[in-house]
């Protein structure tokens, strides 16, 4: 549990520092205003804030999040989360063992800020 938690973390500190420094994350995330959360089905989990050109993450769940990605357990979370093959999103809602709630859109759009999640990537 401890590691996934620590790779939420991460993920929010990966999306602030690009926020911040990327021109290419800066224009992207530019006029959003949503929340998401990333979590496990037993309700362990931090949500990310995108508003205002910036990124903002707590620890726990919101009330009324954009959208949300509900992992099986902490360990599916991170196999699916530190994958390289990127097809492993996919598996994971084909095996059940990722569930996808809320606005479709934004999750699409989610998938296009993770390119910037990479130290470095431009």
């Amino acid at each position: 549990m401890f590691k996934f938690k620590f790779l939420l973390w991460v993920i929010a500190q990966l999306l602030k520092k690009s926020a911040k420094k990327n021109p290419a994350c800066a224009e992207y995330i530019k006029g959003k205003d949503l929340v998401f959360q990333i979590q496990t089905q037993s309700g362990s989990g931090r949500h990310y804030t995108v508003k205002d050109g910036k990124v903002k993450s707590s620890s726990g769940l919101t009330e009324e999040p954009t959208f949300t990605l509900t992992f099986k357990d902490p360990q599916v979370a991170m196999n699916i989360l530190t994958a390289k093959d990127k097809k492993a999103f996919m598996l994971g809602i084909q095996n059940k063992d990722l569930v996808i709630s809320g606005n479709f859109a934004e999750v699409m759009w989610f998938q296009g800020l993770t390119k910037f999640l990479k130290p470095g990537k431009k």
